[in-house]
């Protein structure tokens, strides 16, 4: 439909930037679930992390993981990982019937206006990809550009700040998208953790990394005020609700 998806150029800032903000704020992840991610950076990212012990990417059109081999070879040699299982399969369909419980899910989805991943957007699927996520488990999910589709973070942060216990937009500069932006809606299901404060750091120099380093990452959750004043609003919502249950139990008589 000549909207561009991916560009060899620039794509390492996404895809270093999908993977290790999740993967670096988990202590010990593990076990990791790709929903989507056909071109293979993702799992370019996972098989270089020392941590990430097994992967499985589940894909919904094979024919991207084909095309991405013959066409983005850089990308696509993340399919020779031996961490990595692939399933060619719809993700709404896979976690609703899933039992397994992943330390980390990361949602490498297309734009969800007119696609498939649109009912990845919805809070069914979030309430089922927290379902998926073990005890202290944590959700990375593509989150759009702030300048074009701030309803659909918003709507995002709704859904997300309703089922997690601490939700964070991460922003990053992507030259060949549009606006040159795009965000990354983190969500933890232990309330202690603390997104800006990566618990691994990665050694750019060793690891070969282009965009992501510690500082880097620290600084992706530094916003505008007025993408703060979204995040803020549902964490408030957020806070205001758990302590008016808590007062609710506190004086319902006995």
């Amino acid at each position: 439909d000549g909207a561009i998806q991916c560009s060899e150029n620039d794509e390492f800032v996404y895809q270093e930037m999908i993977t290790f903000l999740p993967i670096n704020s988990h202590p010990k992840p593990s076990e990791v679930l790709v929903i989507g991610g056909g071109d293979g950076g993702v799992l370019r990212e996972l098989d270089r992390h020392p941590l990430v012990k097994n992967v499985t990417l589940c894909e919904i059109d094979e024919d991207v993981i084909n095309v991405s081999k013959k066409y983005l070879p850089n990308m696509a040699k993340g399919f020779t990982s031996k961490k990595a299982k692939i399933i060619i399969e719809d993700a709404f369909e896979h976690i609703q019937r899933n039992t397994h419980k992943y330390d980390v899910i990361i949602c490498d989805l297309t734009d969800p206006a007119g696609s498939p991943s649109e009912k990845l957007y919805t809070s069914e699927s979030i309430s089922l990809m927290h379902n998926s996520l073990k005890q202290d488990g944590i959700l990375c999910l593509q989150s759009e550009c702030f300048w074009m589709s701030l309803n659909l973070i918003s709507n995002l942060m709704k859904y997300c700040t309703s089922k997690f216990s601490v939700c964070r937009y991460a922003s990053a500069y992507t030259p060949f998208y549009l606006f040159g932006q795009l965000g990354f809606l983190l969500c933890s299901k232990s309330k202690d953790i603390e997104f800006d404060k990566p618990s691994f750091i990665m050694d750019p120099s060793i690891y070969g990394l282009k965009y992501y380093s510690a500082a880097i990452h620290q600084a992706s959750f530094i916003l505008p005020n007025f993408v703060n004043e979204v995040s803020s609003f549902f964490l408030f919502n957020r806070l205001f609700t758990i302590h008016l249950q808590w007062l609710t139990r506190s004086y319902t008589p006995i």
